[in-house]
């Protein structure tokens, strides 16, 4: 079983840095590619990050390449999304979610992704 829990978001000023977590109380854990997205009010669910379950590949949306990375602890059970030089349009509910499917490299659609957590709220003010 999968069972994802979202942390860490809050509310921080444009420029500054949260880091969010994604704990999973499953045992299978390190078999999955894992990936980050959010949600802004009125808008679709959107990809921001995805990682392999080894860790090797990494994926991330135009918007947030080289401000934010993702990385995962699989001992831990945790995925984690460091977010630096945040800006007021990264203001979102962010979720992360588990693929299962063995496929060569993280997806960027969130249709592929097959449990997800309940969401942290992350609101960047300008």
């Amino acid at each position: 079983q999968v069972r994802l829990v979202e942390s860490g978001g809050g509310l921080v000023q444009a420029g500054g840095s949260l880091r969010l977590s994604c704990a999973n109380s499953g045992r299978t854990f390190s078999v999955y590619h894992m990936g980050w997205f959010r949600q802004a009010p009125g808008k679709e669910r959107e990809f921001v990050a995805a990682i392999s379950w080894t860790g090797r590949t990494t994926r991330y949306a135009d918007s947030v390449k080289g401000r934010f990375t993702i990385s995962r602890e699989n001992a831990k059970n945790t995925a984690y999304l460091q977010m630096n030089s945040l800006k007021p349009e990264d203001t979102a509910v962010y979720y992360c979610g588990v693929d299962r499917k063995n496929t060569v490299q993280p997806m960027v659609n969130p249709g592929e992704y097959d449990y997800w957590g309940q969401g942290t709220q992350v609101t960047v003010s300008s």
